[in-house]
C-alpha cells in the first residue's frame, strides 16, 4: 500500500449524491472521490449503497440529485455506452460474459474490428491473446467462455475491461471466485495499472484484501457517507465499527462437543471421468460426527465443490459408499439426497440455489412442496407460516415475506436460500461458500447459525475459500489436492502452513483415517 501523490483536480468526483426508489431514499448526500493512481476502497454492509453509486457512475441511474467530474470536467451519464466512453469500466460481481461465443468475440463484442464491412478475425485473436498473456490466462481466443472455470471468466472480465482503456477501474468483488495464487496475481495487476495511473474503485468484504491494497477507504451505512480516510488510519476493527454501527468480535470460536457417534461417513467415494478417465474425485473417505463440522481445504480444482455434488447425488457417476447414522444409503440424484436428509448450499446461490423472481415464501418452500400440499393442491398458509419461522430464526431483515428475492440483499439472499434447505429439516447440511458475497455483519451471523445447528446435532461439511473462516469454522479439517485426501487435521493442529501444503500435494494422507465408533 502507497498514498499517492493527489491530483489536480481529482480523477473522480461525485458530491452531493442522493438517490431515490419511489419513497425509498438509499442515497442521502454521499461524496466520493478518486485520484489517478490511487485503490479506493468503497466499504459497506449490504444494502449500505455502495451498489447504487456505482450504478450512477456506470450510467445505469441518470435520475439523482448531485454533481459526478471526471477529469474536471462535468458529466451525466445516461447510458452505460456514455460512461466507456467516458474512460469508466465496471466488474461486477455478476460476470456479464456470453457463454457460447469465444473470448475473442466476447472481448470485442459490441467493438469489433472490421474493414471493408468484414469482422478481422485474425486481428481481434491477436489482440485478445495479448490480454490473456498479460492476465496469465491459459486458454485460447477461440475458447468459448461457457468452457471456462469461473475463475478465469472473472480475470476475462478484468481483461475486457482494462481493454476498453478506462482511466476509472470498478472492481465488485473481484476475488470471489478467485483461490490465494490467483488473487496474488490480480493484486500484481492492481500495482501496475495504479503505476500507469489508473484510478481504481474497489469494492470487498474481506478485511485482509482492504488492509492490504487499499490507499483511502469510505465507508457507507444506510445510504449515507459514515468515514473517509487514508487506509493508514482505519484498522479493520475501526472499519467494521464504521460498516456496522457495533464492535464485531473477531475472537476464535470455542470449540465444540461433538457426539461420538458418526452421522456421515463416506468410503472411496470417487466421481469417474468418461470411459474410466480419473474425475475430480478419487477415492476419498471421510467421517463427520452428530454435531461436528468438518472443513473440506483445496485450492482450485482440488475437487472440493465436486464433492459435494457428489453427496448430493448431483453428479452423473458416482462410486464408493455413503453411509448415515450408520446405515448405507444409495444417493443417485438430489431427490434421494433430501429424503435421506441430506441438503446442499451452493457457491452460487444466484444460479443454483435461488428463484430471483419468486418471493421469499415461494423459496422457502421450494425444496419441501409436498409437505405443504393436501390432495394435489399447495397450502398457502402454511408455506407463509414456515416461511414467517424461518425469517424470525434466520433474522431476516424484509419488509414482506411476498417480496422478490432478487429485490434483497446479499447477506438476506443466502439467508433465504439456507431456510429452504432447513425447512427439509436435515441431518447433513452441506455448506460451500456460505459467506460468499455477505457482509461482516451478516457473516457473524451465519456464523452464529452454524454453530446453533451444530449443537442441535447436525453434521456440517463446510468449505470455505477464506482461510480465517475455513479454521474458526472447523473442527476438522479435509484437504484435498486434485481430487484426494492429502491430510485431515485436527482443529488443534490446522493451521494456514499446515493446509496451504496438503492443499499443494505436500503431504499424502489417503484415504483419510475414520472416526472409530
Amino acid at each position: 500500500m502507497r498514498t499517492p501523490l493527489p491530483t489536480e483536480p481529482p480523477l473522480l468526483e461525485m458530491i452531493g449524491i442522493s438517490k431515490r426508489f419511489g419513497p425509498v431514499e438509499v442515497l442521502r448526500g454521499v461524496d466520493f472521490t478518486l485520484n489517478a493512481g490511487e485503490v479506493h476502497v468503497l466499504a459497506g454492509e449490504n444494502g449500505a449503497g455502495k451498489s447504487t453509486l456505482i450504478k450512477i457512475l456506470a450510467g445505469v441511474h441518470d435520475d439523482y440529485r448531485g454533481s459526478v467530474r471526471v477529469e474536471g470536467r462535468d458529466v451525466r451519464f445516461r447510458t452505460p455506452r456514455e460512461a466507456v466512453d467516458g474512460g469508466v469500466a465496471v466488474i461486477h460481481q455478476e460476470l456479464s460474459l456470453i457463454g457460447p461465443m469465444t473470448i475473442a468475440d466476447n472481448l470485442f463484442l459490441g467493438r469489433a474490428k472490421t474493414f471493408g464491412g468484414f469482422v478481422r478475425s485474425r486481428l481481434q485473436s491477436e489482440r485478445s491473446r495479448e490480454w490473456l498473456e498479460r492476465l496469465s490466462i491459459e486458454a485460447s481466443p477461440g475458447d468459448r467462455v461457457e468452457d471456462l472455470a469461473i475463475s478465469t471468466q472473472q480475470r476475462l472480465e478484468i481483461a475486457k475491461a482494462l481493454s476498453l482503456n478506462a482511466k476509472i477501474l470498478v472492481m465488485d468483488e473481484p476475488t470471489s471466485s478467485l483461490n490465494s495464487q490467483e488473487v496474488e496475481k490480480l493484486f500484481e495487476l492492481i500495482a501496475e495499472l495504479r503505476s500507469r495511473g489508473v484510478g481504481i474503485v474497489y469494492i470487498s468484504h474481506k478485511m485482509d484484501e482492504i488492509t492490504r491494497i487499499a490507499d483511502r477507504v469510505t465507508v457507507l451505512r444506510d445510504g449515507r457517507l459514515v468515514a473517509s480516510a487514508p487506509a493508514a488510519e482505519a484498522p479493520a476493527t475501526q472499519l467494521i465499527y464504521w460498516m456496522v454501527g457495533r464492535d464485531v468480535e473477531q475472537q476464535d470460536r470455542p470449540p465444540r462437543q461433538a457426539a461420538s457417534d458418526v452421522r456421515l461417513e463416506a468410503r472411496g467415494f470417487s466421481l469417474p471421468g468418461p470411459a474410466g478417465a480419473p474425475g475430480p474425485v478419487d477415492s476419498v473417505s471421510f467421517s463427520v460426527r452428530r454435531g461436528e463440522v468438518v472443513g473440506v481445504g483445496g485450492l482450485q480444482g482440488s475437487g472440493a465443490s465436486e464433492l459435494l455434488l457428489g453427496l448430493f447425488g448431483a453428479a452423473p457417476r458416482i462410486e464408493g459408499g455413503v453411509w448415515i447414522d450408520g446405515a448405507p444409503v444409495r444417493i443417485r440424484n438430489p431427490r434421494q439426497a433430501i429424503r435421506q436428509g441430506v441438503a446442499l448450499l451452493t457457491a452460487d446461490r444466484k444460479s443454483n440455489g435461488l428463484v430471483l423472481s419468486m418471493s421469499i415464501t415461494k423459496n422457502t418452500t421450494l425444496a419441501s412442496l409436498g409437505a405443504f400440499s393436501s390432495n394435489g393442491w399447495l397450502r398457502p398458509e402454511r408455506e407463509r407460516r414456515a416461511a414467517a419461522c424461518h425469517a424470525e430464526a434466520l433474522h431476516l431483515n424484509a419488509e414482506r415475506l411476498e417480496m422478490e428475492v432478487g429485490a434483497l440483499s446479499g447477506g438476506n439472499q443466502q439467508k433465504v436460500a439456507l431456510a429452504k434447505w432447513l425447512e427439509t429439516r436435515p441431518r447433513v447440511l452441506l455448506l460451500d461458500e456460505p459467506t460468499r458475497g455477505v457482509d461482516v455483519g451478516a457473516k457473524r451471523e451465519i456464523y452464529d447459525l452454524i454453530d446453533q445447528w451444530a449443537a442441535g446435532g447436525m453434521a456440517i461439511v463446510l468449505i470455505s475459500t477464506e482461510m480465517p473462516e475455513l479454521l474458526s469454522l472447523s473442527d476438522r479439517i479435509v484437504v484435498l489436492h486434485r481430487g484426494r485426501v492429502t491430510a485431515t487435521l485436527d482443529r488443534g493442529v490446522a493451521t494456514a502452513e499446515t493446509v496451504l501444503a496438503a492443499a499443494m500435494g505436500s503431504h499424502q494422507e489417503n484415504p483419510a483415517p475414520l472416526i472409530d465408533d
